[in-house]
């Protein structure tokens, strides 16, 4: 079965079970209530977001030259980067790095890039031990699902599925104390950080000017797995660049209060390489992954780049009434909602994704919540428009649409189609878009407008 069709599917499935609308709505909520407090903390949030577009534009324009300059600052502090064009190069690096350290366990800090990548597959495949170490990504990776949502990946559990997994696959005893549950994952993971080779982060933005990564979280995970073991790897994706280590003082509230209602999230860190002599702690070793994996693809077509603005807040997840209704696994990417059905099609390819971008009431609350502008709706559209264009859509859908449009451009045969031929050809024309399936099928009118104005002339 094609991913569109079984992407309809699952979206049926999940927009009418009430148990998961339940759940989501009731998180998402909470969020929400958070985020509209913590736009308080701004004087003036939508001068911020004016700032962080034009920012993050300014860095798209000039990407080569930022990056450039990032790697000269990070290596000169005894950092190496590696570029990774695909998802191939990135994970043979990883390969290579873990191969020479006789790497057997990986602790690994939330990250996307590592999920667009696959990095947990891959290292198991590998006989490595790789385990996340944000409590939403342990859970799930427990339950052997994909992360939900971008910035709360067991966003679709409650507290009793989150128990019934740990029951299921930690064997401890039952419980309804949220605590409880927080301290037994928390002692499982604590032996993980001393005995692991290797730590895996993301990293939220890349510092050109000072040859930094800049780190976000709430947990102190990050930290760990980027402290405790020999070598940290940072696979980063090559739009995450800022101009100077003074535009956190933008970047860091803007991407917390959108994202979590916080006025800044409780553990941000830059590293700028690995251990320096007099230095007590951290890795003997850091390689960062400056990751393309389709991102080019994006910035060679300028009315669609600044989708590569993404700070990953997960804003716009939140705000869509698609997303609240289907989830995010139903999407099948690594990225869901308005921002994921948006550049989904760019990374992972155009003809394989291209319903996503139909997956929008395009009623721009997305966009309208983007604290760095990105015109999400629009980006939709146009995305849509390309799939048309490169003769992506269904070949029943483009008979449709063509059967429409010569009859729109030859008005005579409408006139001379008989009532019932009429209502068959509407019939079918609405069946390709999907009016018919929950709806009363629409007739045409006894008469033409054509036909009444005549007549009306005639008296």
């Amino acid at each position: 079965m094609i991913k569109s069709q079984q992407f309809q599917i699952d979206a049926e499935t999940k927009a009418f079970d009430r148990e998961h609308r339940r759940k989501i709505r009731f998180n998402i909520g909470k969020y929400d209530a958070a985020v509209a407090l913590g736009m308080n903390y701004f004087q003036n949030h939508e001068l911020a977001r004016d700032r962080g577009a034009y920012l993050k534009a300014q860095v798209l324009e000039k990407l080569d030259e930022y990056l450039l300059q990032f790697e000269a600052a990070f290596t000169a502090r005894g950092g190496r980067v590696v570029w990774a064009r695909d998802a191939a190069e990135a994970l043979a690096e990883i390969g290579r790095l873990a191969d020479a350290r006789g790497a057997r366990t990986v602790v690994k800090a939330k990250s996307m890039t590592t999920e667009e990548i696959h990095v947990n597959q891959y290292l198991a495949g590998k006989g490595i031990e790789s385990v996340e170490t944000d409590l939403g990504e342990y859970i799930v990776q427990l339950n052997g699902e994909r992360p939900y949502h971008i910035v709360t990946p067991a966003m679709h559990l409650s507290k009793a599925d989150i128990n019934d997994i740990f029951v299921k696959h930690l064997g401890t005893e039952s419980t309804d104390d949220a605590q409880q549950l927080v301290l037994t994952a928390r002692h499982l993971l604590r032996d993980k950080y001393t005995a692991a080779e290797i730590g895996i982060t993301g990293g939220n933005f890349l510092v050109a000017k000072e040859g930094g990564v800049a780190v976000t979280e709430n947990e102190g995970n990050a930290r760990l797995s980027a402290t405790f073991p020999q070598l940290h790897i940072a696979v980063v994706g090559i739009e995450k660049v800022i101009p100077q280590l003074t535009d956190l003082d933008l970047f860091w509230p803007l991407l917390s209060t959108s994202g979590t209602g916080q006025q800044v999230t409780v553990y941000n860190t830059v590293y700028f390489g690995p251990r320096q002599p007099g230095e007590p702690d951290g890795p003997e070793e850091m390689v960062v992954i400056l990751l393309d994996n389709g991102r080019t693809n994006l910035l060679a077509q300028p009315d669609k780049r600044a989708a590569l603005r993404c700070i990953r807040c997960g804003a716009c997840l939140n705000v869509c009434p698609v997303y609240k209704n289907i989830g995010g696994h139903t999407y099948e990417t690594t990225y869901s909602g308005p921002i994921g059905s948006v550049i989904s099609p760019h990374l992972s390819g155009l003809p394989e994704h291209m319903h996503l971008s139909y997956a929008s009431s395009l009623c721009g609350a997305c966009t309208s919540v983007c604290p760095v502008r990105i015109p999400l709706h629009n980006l939709l559209l146009l995305n849509r428009q390309q799939a048309v264009r490169e003769g992506h859509a269904p070949a029943a859908e483009r008979a449709a649409i063509g059967m429409w449009r010569w009859s729109m451009q030859h008005r005579w045969a409408l006139n001379v189609l008989p009532g019932a031929l009429k209502d068959w050809s509407l019939g079918r024309l609405l069946d390709q878009v999907g009016w018919s399936k929950r709806r009363a099928a629409l007739a045409a009118a006894p008469q033409s407008f054509g036909e009444l104005w005549k007549a009306r002339a005639a008296n």
